[in-house]
């Protein structure tokens, strides 16, 4: 503490005078402007190692033309909308004792959805889908679900482009709509989608199969609640068991939402019925 009128103390209790104030405030200012600067030096030396051009981060790739498909590029949440339309999508199949279960689900229901297929397993379980999408739209998820946003935009390319090879061999539908896994958008990938032509598409609402272990009957109720206008709902028919829950009540959840009203398309449907500002559910 400083008594009034008396000189500070400095470290190992000497006196400081008013100029020897001065000076360490001068020398730390300088410090702190020094360390600023040195700091933003070295910021700007690791940069310079990054791959930044066609990296991870960048969505451009060197200094000539680029190959950018028609130019532009769409990134899709939900839809304003104020009709009541909803857009059920599954990520990360085809796998047995998922795919088909959720088929013969819609089928019954005579519901279409999305499917944002990775392209690996595709490849190898050709015959759970094959035939068996025709009221159905497919997405591309990547070829083996890596974390596209990792990857340089050369390899974000030729991952894409390997999987919406073998979703249109497999299933006679070249895909327009890519979902990156886990929903990561790195410059890499925004580029890899432009050059493909397609529209990337995110969701609104996603399932919560944690919050309901062992109740597909509240789980539906939940989700049924929570839909709005133009929602783009986000289920899988891949993973851990607890996301069976979902698939358990997914009659339910159908049942629900037609009952508040609500028509089922695929998501290049509901993209072709913007209105204007959503309404409440």
């Amino acid at each position: 503490m400083v008594v009034d009128g008396a000189e500070p103390t400095g470290p190992g209790g000497g006196r400081w005078g008013r100029r020897r104030l001065l000076g360490g405030g001068a020398l730390l200012a300088g410090g702190v402007a020094l360390g600023a600067t040195g700091m933003s030096r070295g910021t700007w030396l690791a940069d310079r190692h990054l791959p930044l051009s066609g990296g991870p981060a960048s969505a451009t790739v060197g200094n000539r033309r680029q190959d950018v498909g028609s130019g532009g590029l769409q990134v899709v949440w939900h839809v304003p909308t104020t009709r009541r339309l909803v857009a059920l999508t599954f990520d990360d199949g085809p796998l047995p004792q998922w795919t088909p279960t959720v088929l013969d689900t819609l089928d019954t229901h005579a519901v279409p959805a999305t499917f944002f297929l990775v392209g690996e397993r595709v490849r190898r379980h050709a015959g759970l889908i094959r035939g068996r999408l025709a009221r159905h739209e497919v997405g591309n998820h990547s070829w083996r679900h890596r974390d596209l946003a990792r990857l340089a935009a050369a390899a974000v390319h030729d991952d894409l482009r390997r999987s919406h090879e073998t979703i249109a061999e497999v299933t006679g539908m070249p895909p327009r709509l890519v979902r990156p896994p886990y929903g990561h958008l790195g410059g890499g990938v925004l580029h890899a989608a432009v050059r493909l032509d397609y529209r990337v598409v995110l969701w609104s609402l996603q399932m919560v199969e944690g919050e309901y272990p062992d109740d597909p009957a509240g789980h539906a109720r939940r989700i049924v609640s929570d839909v709005v206008p133009g929602t783009i709902l986000l289920a899988h028919d891949a993973g851990p068991e607890n996301r069976q829950v979902a698939l358990r009540g997914l009659a339910a959840m159908i049942t629900g939402l037609r009952a508040r009203g609500y028509t089922f398309v695929t998501v290049s449907e509901l993209l072709a019925h913007p209105t204007g500002s959503r309404t409440g559910g």
